[in-house]
């Protein structure tokens, strides 16, 4: 089960991925560009992982059984 703890573990892993991109991005003049895409490219993907993982952990409409029968309305 997931719990709090999974967030911070990505956000520990993206900002060691970061840091292996600024280290080891390769020496010349598209080293600013690659270092930005990499670092970028992290982030975003963490972002975007992390606003689904806490969209399904605390959902703002909470789900419904579907195997109850509605009530009946009166016509």
């Amino acid at each position: 089960m997931a719990n709090g703890w999974s967030l911070i573990i990505g956000l520990v892993i993206v900002v060691i991925a970061s840091a292996v991109a600024w280290i080891f991005s390769p020496k010349g003049d598209n080293q600013t560009l690659f270092r930005s895409t990499l670092i970028l490219s992290f982030v975003a993907c963490y972002l975007m992982w992390a606003i689904t993982f806490m969209a399904q952990w605390h959902p703002l409409i909470t789900p419904k059984r579907s195997d109850i029968r509605p009530d009946r309305v009166p016509q």
